[in-house]
């Protein structure tokens, strides 16, 4: 196989991973701290051992993972009070089946067991660890700056609030959910904002511009290997013409 085909074909694999992120982006542009996602990827010179039909070293695209851009969305106010949006770079905790996970989505309800849950159901975790209850005869509900929920007959609990050293360490597991073996850290540049929500940090324009760009450069992609596979017949029916 020509090496210009195995260099495509790296080529075409890191745009369609490059596509699935952008897609999702695009999808999540209205999910309420949602933060957009994107490739890592460096050049890989392959081994000539492994790949036959090669004498020279061959440059290719090899994908050495994603990361999140966190930068905060802006902050919508909404005046629910229930809705809480986090300034600064802390993560409210959730209780889920494999323990304590993460979101910046604070648009918060209660569910039929008076818990304080996330808009996927995941119950909001207080700061040990356990879900928040708010008593059905709450009046008053008042969210402070530190996440403490009091009512009018007192301080009910407090959100867990944490920070971290290494945001990039934070893994999406769905839901608007993240997940890390880091510590979290006490939130100390993090201000909790009642009754506003964080928008999604996705901007539409430049995401529909790299769909574009992806979608010229598979098809460019595809064009060359094309002409390399019509390249490849012509020789081959030339030299059954001579045969």
């Amino acid at each position: 196989m020509d090496n210009s085909i195995y260099i495509a074909i790296s080529r075409q694999k890191a745009l369609q991973q490059q596509m699935n992120l952008v897609a999702n982006n695009i999808a999540n542009m209205n999910t309420s701290g949602y933060r957009s996602q994107h490739a890592l990827f460096k050049e890989y010179v392959a081994d000539q051992d492994r790949i036959a039909e090669v004498n020279d070293p061959i440059s290719l695209v090899e994908n050495i993972g994603q990361y999140d851009n966190t930068k905060q969305g802006d902050i919508r106010t909404t005046g629910n009070t229930l809705d809480v949006a986090l300034n600064g770079p802390g993560f409210f905790g959730a209780v889920t089946a494999s323990g304590i996970e993460y979101t910046r989505a604070g648009n918060f309800t209660i569910n039929g067991l008076g818990q304080l849950v996330t808009s996927t159901g995941f119950p909001v975790a207080n700061q040990g660890g356990a879900p928040i209850t708010i008593p059905d005869d709450a009046q008053g509900i008042v969210i402070g700056k530190d996440g403490t929920i009091s009512s009018e007959d007192g301080t009910i609990d407090q959100i867990m609030i944490s920070e971290f050293e290494n945001y990039q360490n934070l893994t999406p597991q769905g839901n608007g959910l993240y997940k890390t073996e880091d510590q979290a850290l006490p939130a100390t540049e993090t201000v909790a904002m009642q009754g506003a929500v964080e928008s999604s940090n996705v901007n539409p324009i430049l995401e529909m511009t790299r769909m574009i760009e992806i979608s010229r450069g598979y098809q460019s992609t595809q064009r060359l290997m094309q002409g390399e596979h019509d390249k490849q017949l012509d020789s081959i029916k030339k030299l059954s013409r001579v045969t």
